[in-house]
């Protein structure tokens, strides 16, 4: 793909905001290993070996115990598994992944109740929470609920807020002030009482939240793209292409978006942080995902009620602290690197 001189010096200038680039390469890594998380932390075996005979649990189908000589019929515990191959020595094996436990399971001992300090004897890096379950196997998965959650609200929000956006600033007249009186009136509805009234009467589930969040996300990047495009409208190229008969779609979609595409890419940082913000809180008030969903705002919960175990709170904090401190500083750069200002002079 061919970039134009201005963009590669836009792309050049992000490279040279350090903090900005080096938070973008870890905080992509993470989003990557996220996706890739049943490699790493999960109760499944990545492979098997048994009798000669290779096994792939880990995106498979449930193996039973019975399957591999053990006494039950559910699903195999790989755990226990691998100690039973080792004491038998007959060349069977059992490799796990680094944490081999996944986020809604639970560990007792005979001796205590959770939760347990860290322990890397047991794999439990991170200590367990007050039900037994492994922290670093939650703050995983909670992060990629947490990334897929701001994610999609972002790109939902912002291709009502866009559109709306542009055609406000571009048709302007009544359509304008119709839209900006509904708008003004829709924002004033209050977020959190609505999330109280409909998780009161609906089971709370992922998708009810990212709902919720879009119709009420989508009303701050209209204001900013109907200011833009009441400006964009108004340059030759679109009095060019109006009259050249290309039509309102045309000229809003192909000529005028493309020139205010930088707003929306300086903005999706800061909506990003804003939606892992809203959803933690959610979870942590009590009005977010249900339990035993893997949750970090749900964690934060525990830590504060339970101080005594100062590993459920240290862990979720500085998960929670790197990653929106890496998001910003990603937004920042961004900003910085794409300001029109340090590439063209108005006279």
């Amino acid at each position: 793909m061919n970039l134009n001189p201005v963009t590669l010096k836009k792309l050049k200038r992000f490279k040279s905001i350090k903090r900005g680039f080096y938070s973008f390469v870890i905080f992509t890594a993470l989003v990557v290993l996220s996706l890739l998380a049943e490699l790493l932390v999960n109760s499944r075996a990545l492979m098997v070996s048994y009798q000669g005979q290779l096994h792939f649990p880990t995106y498979g189908d449930v193996i039973p115990g019975q399957h591999f000589g053990l006494d039950y019929e559910y699903e195999t515990n790989y755990r226990q598994l691998k100690a039973k191959f080792a004491a038998q020595g007959k060349g069977d094996w059992v490799l796990l992944p680094l944490v081999p436990w996944n986020p809604y399971e639970q560990d007792f001992k005979e001796d205590a109740y959770p939760p347990y300090a860290p322990s890397v004897a047991e794999r439990h890096f991170l200590g367990t929470d007050t039900s037994g379950r492994d922290v670093l196997a939650r703050l995983v998965y909670g992060f990629r609920i947490a990334i897929g959650f701001a994610f999609i609200a972002l790109a939902a929000s912002y291709a009502i807020g866009v559109t709306i956006g542009c055609m406000m600033g571009f048709l302007g007249g009544r359509f304008d002030l119709i839209l900006q009186r509904f708008i003004e009136i829709w924002s004033q509805v209050p977020f959190l009482y609505v999330i109280m009234i409909l998780v009161s009467l609906a089971k709370p589930n992922f998708g009810l939240f990212v709902g919720i969040n879009v119709l009420f996300g989508w009303m701050g990047i209209t204001w900013y793209m109907r200011t833009l495009t009441y400006k964009e409208r108004a340059r030759d190229y679109v009095m060019a292409a109006q009259a050249q008969g290309a039509t309102t779609k045309r000229i809003i979609f192909n000529h005028i978006l493309p020139n205010t595409l930088m707003m929306i890419v300086t903005l999706a940082p800061f909506a990003v942080v804003g939606n892992i913000s809203t959803l933690t809180a959610l979870d942590y008030l009590g009005f977010g995902l249900a339990p035993p969903t893997p949750s970090w705002g749900e964690l934060l919960s525990q830590g504060i009620n339970n101080l005594d175990a100062i590993w459920i709170v240290s862990s979720v904090v500085a998960a929670v602290s790197l990653v929106l401190i890496m998001v910003s500083f990603i937004g920042e750069a961004i900003r910085e690197a794409f300001d029109p200002r340090k590439f063209t002079r108005y006279q």
